[in-house]
C-alpha cells in the first residue's frame, strides 16, 4: 500500500486530453467531469439522456449513447484519446454491469482506442482476513447483487486487450469534500485506524483524473481510501 500525498497543482499544468466519459450524469460521474474539465481537458459526456446533465462549458459536448450497443459505444469513442466508464445499472438490473463490460471492450476496440478507466466496485476487495469484503459479514445483503456483478465485470474487463485501469472506492463513498488528501492500495481494502474506509466522491474523481494523467495502474487495479 502506497500513502498518498497531496496532489500536485495540475490546475497549472497545461494537460490536455480528449475524453468520452460514459455516465457523465451520475453523482460519480458529474464529479468526474467537473474534475477532467478542472484540470483542462476536453470532454464528451456520452449518457443515455443529454438533456438530463445540464451542465455547460466550453471544453464539454454531449451525445446520446446506449451503452449496451458496441455500435453505439464506438461513434463516441471514435476520434478521443481515452475513455472512463462510470455507468451503473438501473436497480435490479445490476447484471447489466457485464453487459456494458462486453460491449465497451467491443466498441472501444472497433473505434481504436485503448484507454479505459472504470469506476468499479469495493465488494471484490480482499480485507484484512483475505476474505471478498462482499463476503464477510455484515455486508448489505441488498447491495450484494450489485457488487457482485461489479466484480464478474472486471473480469471482462481483464481478459480484454484495452488498456484498462479498474477504480475500486473505499467500502463506503458519498459527496464530500475535495482535499487531495488519500492513501492508495490495490486489491486490498484500504482502512483507517478504526478500521473505516471511506472516501469522498470527489477525491474518488482526483484519483481517476491522476490515473487519466499518470496511467500508474495500466491492467490493473486500485482502490483509494482516507
Amino acid at each position: 500500500m502506497m500513502e498518498g500525498q497531496t496532489e500536485p497543482n495540475k490546475e497549472s499544468e497545461e494537460i490536455r486530453m480528449g475524453i468520452v466519459l460514459f455516465g457523465a450524469s451520475g453523482v460519480i460521474g458529474r464529479a468526474i467531469l467537473q474534475e477532467a474539465l478542472k484540470r483542462k481537458h476536453e470532454v464528451t459526456a456520452a449518457v443515455r439522456q443529454p438533456d438530463k446533465l445540464e451542465v455547460v462549458h466550453e471544453r464539454l459536448r454531449t451525445v446520446s449513447v446506449n451503452i449496451l450497443d458496441p455500435a453505439s459505444v464506438s461513434a463516441a469513442a471514435r476520434g478521443h484519446e481515452a475513455a472512463i466508464s462510470a455507468y451503473g445499472p438501473e436497480w435490479g438490473k445490476e447484471r447489466e454491469l457485464l453487459d456494458a463490460a462486453s460491449s465497451l471492450v467491443e466498441g472501444l476496440t472497433d473505434a481504436g482506442l485503448k484507454r479505459l478507466i472504470i469506476v468499479g466496485g469495493a465488494g471484490s476487495l480482499r480485507t484484512e482476513s483475505g476474505e471478498m469484503l462482499m463476503d464477510t459479514p455484515g455486508f448489505p445483503a441488498e447491495v450484494r447483487p450489485l457488487a457482485a456483478a461489479h466484480s464478474d465485470a472486471y473480469e471482462i474487463y481483464r481478459s480484454s486487450d484495452l488498456d484498462y485501469s479498474y477504480a475500486s472506492p473505499a467500502a463506503v463513498i458519498q459527496p464530500g469534500r475535495r482535499t487531495g488528501q488519500f492513501r492508495m492500495g490495490l486489491d486490498q481494502l484500504v482502512i483507517d485506524e478504526f478500521g473505516k474506509s471511506e472516501i469522498s466522491v470527489e477525491d474518488y474523481a482526483v484519483a481517476v483524473i491522476d490515473e487519466l494523467e499518470e496511467g500508474n495502474y495500466i491492467g490493473a487495479r486500485f482502490t483509494v481510501a482516507y
